[in-house]
């Protein structure tokens, strides 16, 4: 089995190392993956997107030209991948910066107010770990715990004491987007 996900935001909000989590996590799982990201010229405040290809075999292509889940932080992002998710996939939307619902049918839109359950946790950056635990939770790629033994064991150790705090932001948009699933 291989899916194929597509994270986008603006620079400064965190993609890449959501990105990049993703990845260990599934190659800390045994799992074949491949991150590729890319910067708009801008960096902080233009606009990031990286793609991530987790395999049970291995991957004959990185390049992601329609994923099988995407998360969408801001409105560009949105309106740039909505349309390319795979009919019956997953798209999850940071509802706090997106002012319009997802227009397709034939896909599962999860709307996460991210950036403010990013606030009640104390600290706007998690927003992007907020994202992450809906992201895994909606398309079922990898599991909570996976990602939360991914951030323990590649977290830099200077950042190590910001590891409560992000594993409460993942099971927190688990569990939001469990709820806006039904699964609870």
């Amino acid at each position: 089995m291989q899916t194929e996900l597509i994270l986008s935001g603006f620079g400064g909000q965190g993609i890449m190392f959501a990105g990049q989590i993703l990845s260990y996590a599934a190659m800390d799982a045994g799992r074949e993956v491949t991150w590729i990201p890319s910067y708009g010229p801008e960096m902080r405040g233009g606009t990031a997107n990286c793609t991530v290809v987790i395999a049970d075999d291995e991957i004959g292509s990185p390049v992601v030209k329609n994923p099988d889940a995407a998360l969408a932080m801001n409105l560009p992002s949105l309106d740039k991948y909505e349309s390319l998710v795979k009919p019956g996939g997953v798209l999850v939307v940071n509802s706090s910066m997106v002012d319009r619902a997802p227009q397709r049918k034939d896909i599962r839109a999860i709307p996460v107010p991210c950036n403010e359950i990013a606030d009640e946790l104390g600290n706007s950056r998690l927003a992007n770990m907020v994202a992450v635990g809906a992201l895994v939770a909606a398309s079922g790629v990898l599991s909570v715990e996976d990602i939360e033994a991914a951030l323990n064991t590649h977290m830099p150790g200077r950042h190590k004491h910001l590891l409560p705090k992000n594993v409460e932001a993942i099971r927190r948009g688990a569990a939001f987007a469990n709820k806006e699933l039904g699964k609870v």
